[in-house]
């Protein structure tokens, strides 16, 4: 693998990254809702469902999944209703707003919420399907290796991104302690509109 492709490789992800999607989506709606540990669990389980995704297409199965009309559209469904169904809950949820900066608790549910959300996105499945093979060169060889350093260059961006965008969402959560239900709200509302959004995709 040549630095010219690792470098458009890192380039790409981090556009990608930056572009608020599902996954972002989902980080926000955890920091503001049980704080920064709970998103920051969420970004772990998006990173999950990177690397099984990173696996599957080192594997040769990722073009398998995408050349499968049902199974995409399957996936797609999932996660629109799952994503409408968590931006649902914070709508509707009752109890007072939160007062001043609180570490809120971080469990295994913002872990899985994040896994579930990556492995049934369209956007992930296509992107190490169909654009990430473009940056393996099967001539110099490797190429499982090739793979383990793409992986490891995405993770070492996006993480940093994920997180900056939970700190942000916390901080202003902090900032804003009694309009917080307001704000759960309105992060809820993105995530629904993700999930329409996503289920409208063609």
């Amino acid at each position: 693998m040549g630095a010219t492709n690792l470098f458009f490789f890192a380039a790409m992800e981090l556009v990608l990254c930056l572009i608020p999607g599902p996954a972002v989506l989902l980080v926000v709606s955890q920091a503001v809702r049980r704080g920064r540990q709970a998103s920051l669990r969420g970004a772990f389980g998006i990173l999950a469902g990177n690397t099984i995704y990173f696996a599957l297409s080192a594997a040769g199965l990722g073009a398998l999944l995408l050349a499968s009309q049902r199974v995409f559209e399957a996936m797609r469904w999932a996660g629109a209703i799952y994503l409408v169904l968590i931006g649902a809950k914070m709508i509707l949820a009752r109890g007072a707003a939160v007062e001043g900066p609180v570490e809120a608790r971080a469990d295994a549910r913002s872990f899985f919420q994040g896994l579930a959300t990556q492995l049934a996105s369209p956007k992930a499945i296509v992107f190490f399907t169909a654009l990430l093979p473009q940056f393996i060169d099967p001539g110099a060889g490797r190429l499982a290796l090739q793979f383990v350093i793409l992986g490891a260059v995405s993770v070492v961006i996006e993480l940093p991104v994920l997180m900056m965008y939970g700190w942000m969402a916390d901080r202003g959560r902090s900032l804003y302690g009694r309009h917080g239900k307001l704000l759960e709200r309105i992060a809820g509302g993105f995530l629904v509109a993700a999930g329409v959004k996503l289920a409208a995709t063609r």
